[in-house]
């Protein structure tokens, strides 16, 4: 088995504060060390490109996204995605693709969800309109780069983290 092949996205817009979450996190994941064979990209509101991406033969996935309604503002989860999570989707909306969407299509492109899918997601307050993070989604960014270094260079199992 060759070296194991990882990529690490960040999903965002940054134009709608909280929402920005996922991009901060890569930015910040982006300028470290990585083991050969992962890849950290800041794929903000392009869902397309990260489809296209996927279409790569990947050992893992691990996206950063803000989570609504899930708990504690400020709250880092990081939780398995698995095929029975996602509803498979027949056609490709350039407009309209969030992380369910981009897995969701991807038979239709052609490929195939990676085998180890995680979500790292943070409770966030705002999502309307304005940019920066709450300063309670910010003092969790370093947290999530944390859970993200931990799943990555350990074993990729879902937990709950701090």
């Amino acid at each position: 088995m060759g070296i194991p092949r990882v990529l690490v996205a960040g999903i965002g817009n940054v134009f709608h504060s909280d929402d920005g979450f996922g991009s901060e996190v890569a930015r910040r994941l982006a300028g470290l060390p990585w083991p050969d064979g992962v890849r950290v990209v800041d794929y903000g509101i392009r869902g397309l490109h990260l489809a296209y991406d996927l279409l790569e033969p990947w050992d893992a996935l691990v996206m950063i996204d803000a989570l609504p309604d899930r708990g504690r503002v400020g709250s880092v989860v990081v939780l398995g995605i698995g095929p029975h999570d996602v509803e498979e989707s027949g056609h490709v909306d350039a407009h309209g693709m969030d992380p369910a969407t981009v897995l969701g299509s991807l038979t239709a492109l052609g490929g195939r969800m990676p085998p180890r899918t995680l979500l790292v997601g943070c409770q966030v307050a705002e999502t309307g309109d304005g940019m920066g993070l709450t300063p309670p989604v910010e003092a969790a960014v370093d947290e999530a780069v944390r859970a993200v270094r931990t799943v990555v260079t350990g074993d990729l199992h879902p937990a709950e983290v701090g």
